[in-house]
Formats: C-alpha cells, sequence, structure tokens
C-alpha cells in the first residue's frame, strides 16, 4: 500500500485493517496471517494525512520487496503534481510483476496515469466521476459503482468502498468463510456486490427529504420486524395518517406501503447473498407475515424466486465449508 502526504486515511487504513484480520491455517492447522501488509512512503520519513494522522512507512517505493498486490489510496495529495508523477512512474515499473493493481476513491488518479487503464472499465468516487472522465478520456468511467475489476485492475469507489473491496480480494483469495469472518470482525457487511450503487438505499431517500420524515427511512431500514403499516408510521412521524402519507409521498416520490416493501425486499436479497438461513426465517426475519408474500413480492420485484436468486447470486454453503 503506497502513503503519501495529504492521503485519505480511511481509504488507506480500512483495507489494511481487513487484509491484516484475515487468516489462514499453516500446516500444522495454526491459525496464521494471511498477508503481509507493507506501507510504502515516497521516502522513509512520517507522512500526515488529510485528518492530520501521521503514519509511519515501512520502506520507500525505491525499496519496494517483492508484491502481490499493490492498493493505492486516495486524498488530495495524489493530485498534486510531483506526487502524481512519482507513484505514476512507480507503479509502470510495477504493474507487470504483480497480481493486481489496486485503486481506491481517488487513487486512479495515479493509475489512470500510466495509461494501464485506457479502455477499461473503472470507477471512482461518484464526486470525482466527472472530472476523472474528462481528463482521462479513454477510461470507460462507472459513477455508480463501488467496485470494479477489469483484467488485473481494480478500482472503488469512495472510502469505505475501499473496505468492500478488499472483502472481495480476501474472498477471491481464501474463498467466502475467510471473508464473512474478516467483515464479522469488521462489524460491516460482506459484501456489498461491486455492481451496487454507492449510495445506499436510505441514504439516497435521506438525502432527498429535509423536515421530520428525513430519519424515517433509516429507521424502517432499521426496524423491518415491526409494525410498518401507514397508522404506525403516521404515529411516529407525529401526523396524522392522511397527512402523513401526502407527506411522505411528496418527499419520496412513492407510497409508504411501496418504500417498506422495497426496503424489506432488499434486506431479504441481501440475506439470500450472505446468510444460510431458510427461506422462511428470511421472510420472517424481514417482516412478512408468510413465506408466500415474500416470494410473491420478490419474484415480481426481480423476476426470480428466492430459491433460484439465491442458486445463482447467493450463499454458498458448500464453498463456506
Amino acid at each position: 500500500m503506497v502513503g503519501f502526504d495529504q492521503v485519505d486515511a480511511l481509504d488507506l487504513v480500512g483495507p489494511a485493517e481487513a487484509f491484516a484480520n484475515a487468516q489462514t491455517q499453516d500446516a500444522k492447522g495454526n491459525a496464521v496471517a494471511a498477508y503481509e501488509v507493507v506501507i510504502l512512503g515516497l521516502t522513509n520519513a512520517r507522512f500526515v494525512a488529510e485528518s492530520g494522522i501521521v503514519l509511519q512507512p515501512r520502506t520507500t517505493l525505491r525499496a519496494a520487496p517483492k508484491l502481490d498486490t499493490i492498493i493505492i489510496p486516495g486524498g488530495a495529495g495524489l493530485r498534486r503534481a510531483e506526487t502524481n508523477r512519482a507513484v505514476a512512474r512507480w507503479i509502470e515499473g510495477q504493474a507487470e510483476k504483480v497480481r493486481r493493481v489496486v485503486s481506491i476513491c481517488t487513487g486512479i488518479y495515479a493509475v489512470a496515469a500510466t495509461g494501464l487503464l485506457d479502455g477499461r472499465r473503472v470507477t471512482t468516487h461518484w464526486r470525482f466521476a466527472a472530472d476523472v472522465a474528462r481528463r482521462f478520456p479513454n477510461l470507460h468511467v462507472e459513477p455508480n459503482s463501488l467496485f470494479i475489476q477489469d483484467g488485473h485492475f481494480y478500482t472503488s469507489a469512495g472510502v469505505t468502498a475501499g473496505i468492500d473491496l478488499a472483502l472481495a480480494l480476501i474472498e477471491e483469495d481464501l474463498g467466502r468463510k475467510a471473508a464473512l469472518r474478516v467483515a464479522r470482525d469488521l462489524v460491516v457487511f460482506l459484501k456489498r456486490p461491486g455492481g451496487q450503487d454507492q449510495y445506499s438505499e436510505p441514504l439516497r431517500f435521506q438525502t432527498m427529504a429535509t423536515d421530520r420524515l428525513a430519519e424515517l427511512a433509516s429507521w424502517i431500514a432499521a426496524n423491518l420486524q415491526r409494525d410498518l403499516s401507514i397508522p404506525a408510521l403516521a404515529e411516529r412521524a407525529c401526523l396524522s395518517p392522511r397527512h402523513f402519507v401526502r407527506r411522505f409521498e411528496a418527499a419520496f416520490k412513492q407510497t409508504p406501503g411501496v418504500f417498506v416493501r422495497d426496503r424489506r425486499l432488499d434486506e431479504a436479497r441481501q440475506r439470500l447473498n450472505t446468510e444460510n438461513l431458510s427461506i422462511d426465517a428470511i421472510a420472517d426475519s424481514v417482516g412478512f407475515q408468510s413465506t408466500d408474500a415474500f416470494c410473491r413480492a420478490f419474484r415480481h420485484r426481480f423476476h426470480l424466486t428466492p430459491t433460484d436468486y439465491r442458486r445463482n447470486f447467493g450463499f454458498d454453503s458448500k464453498s463456506a465449508d
């Protein structure tokens, strides 16, 4: 992992912690670290992140040991010409020697400067996507994706999406069970699919509301098993049911019933992806009154039954063993 002044600390530390928590077994069955994380600096001097955190590299780019995966975090410092040139030149010399080249968030500015991403699908933080597309017109920028793999190049969106990508790489190397263990240790989801929008659904709807409904979207997502009928939600919003429905539809452009149903289905899909629960248990856990109602709603929205969805995209108990 490459460090520099004005790096985004979470772009660097988030993936580093994910890899540092991954374990495998030695010949005697003892748990051992699966990765050695090495922070490389432009020099041996300490560098200061955008947040003011001071970090110490283990060694320099010039003295780097043999590497398997290169990870370039983002940060304002990498968009400075001198730093960008130094990191890009180093990547050019290393890219053919390593198994993977990874950029986190605006780390793409250094990787793209090499020309190695030309013609490839990439992503970055949504706020910088237009600028990346303008500066590097040969890239196929997908601004909504969390992370993208194209060949042995991996690019991710901003900040916490770097952890999603790190989990995907751990799963690629060690299997789902190892990645799930890391996700649990870090108390994060395993794993948001790379093609998922950078905005979570509750966050997207929170940004649409500026009044007392602003926090209701996240509350609903966290309380799917509760009574989420119109009277119950109206009472929580301190509005009459009729006034609540009118305000809700004006803020979120859909009825409360559709909103609640879709949040329940989104959560059910996530659980089908990652948990070895029965379809009945998942239906109950997200607030459906019956498995039949859940299956009908799921098929209507996703054009697959829950069983078919799990078979194609979800939890594989064999791969988790």
